[in-house]
């Protein structure tokens, strides 16, 4: 029979997988893997502001993501800085400060590993109940804005011409990223969030027909990650978030090598 915590740990994360899946492959189409690691790396100043003001780290994480999303869409248009040096100064600054913020508040006692690293195996069914209230949230308005998204993805000079608007869509992207970021943070932690977004989506790239499909099988893809990798702490004894990424990378080289063979004799 299945430890209540195992079963937990499962359905938290699988919650997580089937938002993460999805919009992780437009991170992957639009190239944004930097942008959010500037999210995740910005999540610990969250923390601290959740903490400060007497609220649940998730609602400071969203907020200190909003803002990033907010600064990062308001100086994108600007030639002075490149975007990836943007980038580089906010996810580190955020980070620095949110270990210093931290540090500052000898009063508060708090698992700073659990942050960076995730501690799914420690969720409850009040975490998890925001994890699929949340996710529901996020694959509703990436529902209602997929086939926009996908054609600016696709041609945004071309979807302008067309009438989208490009900036609205953008922001509300990195906004739908924040919110993920936020949820998904008891699982793998700020510092592995992202690979739950990359790797999964990558992985489903080379068996995919459509876009949809590659949502599909990175929803999948990161459900089987987080059902090994969770297999694998319980055997070994390591650390639950590291080991889902470790996992995910395992099918992902997996993936990579058959959908290479497979190329090959198609050609």
């Amino acid at each position: 029979m299945i430890e209540e915590f195992l079963l937990r740990a499962l359905v938290a994360g699988v919650g997580v997988a089937a938002v993460a899946g999805p919009l992780g492959c437009f991170v992957v189409w639009r190239r944004m893997a930097y942008f959010g690691a500037t999210l995740a790396h910005g999540a610990l100043l969250g923390v601290a502001l959740g903490l400060l003001i007497g609220v649940d780290p998730v609602f400071g994480i969203a907020a200190s993501s909003v803002l990033i999303a907010l600064i990062v869409t308001g100086l994108q248009r600007q030639r002075t800085i490149g975007g990836d040096t943007l980038l580089g100064i906010l996810a580190h600054a955020g980070l620095a400060l949110g270990l210093v913020a931290l540090a500052f508040m000898s009063g508060v006692r708090i698992d700073l590993m659990a942050y960076l690293f995730g501690d799914v195996l420690a969720v409850t069914w009040i975490d998890i109940l925001w994890i699929y209230l949340g996710g529901t949230a996020v694959l509703a308005a990436l529902a209602l804005i997929w086939n926009s998204l996908l054609a600016i993805t696709l041609n945004e000079e071309l979807a302008r011409a067309e009438g989208v608007a490009v900036v609205p869509l953008q922001l509300a992207f990195m906004l739908i990223l924040a919110v993920v970021i936020a949820i998904a943070m008891k699982v793998v932690g700020v510092l592995l969030i992202v690979s739950l977004l990359i790797i999964p989506a990558a992985a489903a790239r080379p068996f995919a027909r459509t876009p949809e499909q590659m949502a599909a099988l990175a929803a999948i893809v990161g459900a089987l990650s987080v059902a090994a990798g969770l297999f694998a702490s319980l055997q070994w004894d390591t650390p639950a978030g590291p080991s889902i990424v470790v996992a995910a990378t395992a099918i992902f080289a997996t993936s990579f090598t058959l959908g290479g063979a497979l190329g090959k004799r198609t050609a």
